[in-house]
C-alpha cells in the first residue's frame, strides 16, 4: 500500500436523495472515509511493513543479527568451506485490538446541510482513530528505540548546531553497518517550530525561492530527512527514523458486511430514529522489529 503524506483534501457535493445513496453504499462510504485517512496516519507513513492478521495476533522477529557468527576464511583449493550459523532472533507475539466508534448523523442535519454533516462525522471518525492508532505507535517506538544523541549546547536554540545534531544522530544509525537510512524525522510541533525558524537553517536554505519557510511557513525536509510533526508524540522531541526497516502494523479484516483497506467502515440505518449511524474501526497492532533503525534526538527542550 502507497501513502502519500500530506495528500490533497477530498471535496465532494450533492443533493439529499444522492447522499442517502451514498450512504447505503458499503463501497462508496469505505472509499471516502479512506481518502480522508490517507492524509492522517503517521504510524502508516512510518510503520511500513504489513502484516495479514488472522487468529487475532501477529509472531514477528525483532532484531535480526546482520552478520554469520563466524567471520569468513581463506580457503585453499580443493578445501572444504567452514560452516556457520546465522544466528536467530527474538520472536515476540502481539495480539491485535478493534478500535472503533458510531457517529450519528440525522436526516434533519443531511436535509438542512446537505454533506457537510457527512463529511464533518467522516473526519471526526477518522480524527479519533488517527489519535488512538497513532499515539500507540508512537508510544511503541519511543519505548523501544533507545539509541540517542544528545543535543550541543543542552538544548536547542540560537546557540547550538541543530544541523550538526540531525547529521549526527543519523550517522549513528547509519555506523550500525545494517543497511539502514534514515529518511523521516518525526517531531513534536514545537519541535517543529523550532526547526522552522532557526536562523542557522535559514541562511542555508535557498534564498531567492519562493518555497523557502520564511514565505511559505513550511518546512518538510532537512539532511535528506522527509519532517513529519505531529500531536501525538508521547514526549516532546525528535526521532530520526528509517521507515522501511523499523516495523510495521498487522491489521486483520474481521469482515461481515465492512469494507475498506486502513479504516474498516459500516454504514447503518436507523429508521427508529430517524438516521444513520456511521461506524468507523481499525482492528491492527503496531510493532517494531528493528529498533536500531531508530534514534532519538534528547535535550531538545532541556
Amino acid at each position: 500500500m502507497s501513502i502519500t503524506y500530506p495528500a490533497g483534501p477530498p471535496t465532494f457535493a450533492a443533493d439529499t436523495a444522492t447522499i442517502n445513496r451514498f450512504l447505503n453504499s458499503p463501497t462508496a462510504v469505505a472509499t471516502r472515509v479512506n481518502e480522508i485517512a490517507r492524509q492522517r496516519f503517521i504510524s502508516d507513513f512510518i510503520l511500513t511493513s504489513r502484516q495479514d492478521v488472522s487468529g487475532g495476533a501477529i509472531v514477528f522477529e525483532q532484531d535480526d543479527p546482520l552478520y554469520t557468527d563466524r567471520p569468513v576464511e581463506a580457503i585453499s583449493p580443493g578445501a572444504e568451506y567452514p560452516l556457520a550459523g546465522v544466528g536467530s532472533s527474538t520472536p515476540q507475539a502481539v495480539r491485535v485490538t478493534k478500535w472503533g466508534q458510531d457517529v450519528p448523523i440525522t436526516d434533519e442535519k443531511i436535509k438542512r446541510s446537505n454533506f457537510s454533516p457527512v463529511e464533518k462525522a467522516f473526519n471526526k471518525i477518522v480524527n479519533q482513530l488517527v489519535k488512538t492508532v497513532d499515539s500507540l505507535s508512537l508510544s511503541l517506538i519511543a519505548s523501544q528505540v533507545t539509541a540517542t544523541q544528545t543535543v550541543t549546547g543542552g538544548k536547542w536554540d540560537v546557540s547550538t548546531k541543530i544541523l550538526r545534531d540531525i547529521m549526527l544522530a543519523k550517522a549513528k544509525v547509519v555506523g550500525l553497518n545494517k543497511g539502514y537510512d534514515p529518511n523521516v524525522m518525526v517531531v513534536d510541533d514545537n519541535t517543529w517550530a523550532l526547526l522552522a525558524s532557526d536562523d542557522k537553517l535559514s541562511t542555508l536554505l535557498a534564498r531567492e525561492d519562493k518555497s523557502n519557510t520564511v514565505y511559505t511557513g513550511e518546512f518538510r525536509t532537512i539532511a535528506g530527512l522527509t519532517i513529519l510533526p505531529t500531536p501525538n508524540l508521547p514526549a516532546p522531541g525528535a526521532w530520526i527514523i528509517d521507515t522501511n526497516a523499523l516495523g510495521g502494523i498487522g491489521d486483520e479484516k474481521l469482515g461481515e458486511g465492512y469494507a475498506g483497506d486502513i479504516v474498516e467502515t459500516k454504514s447503518i440505518r436507523d429508521d427508529n430514529n430517524d438516521q444513520w449511524r456511521v461506524r468507523g474501526r481499525r482492528v491492527c497492532v503496531p510493532y517494531v522489529n528493528e529498533p536500531g533503525a531508530a534514534i532519538k534526538i534528547d535535550g531538545i527542550a532541556a
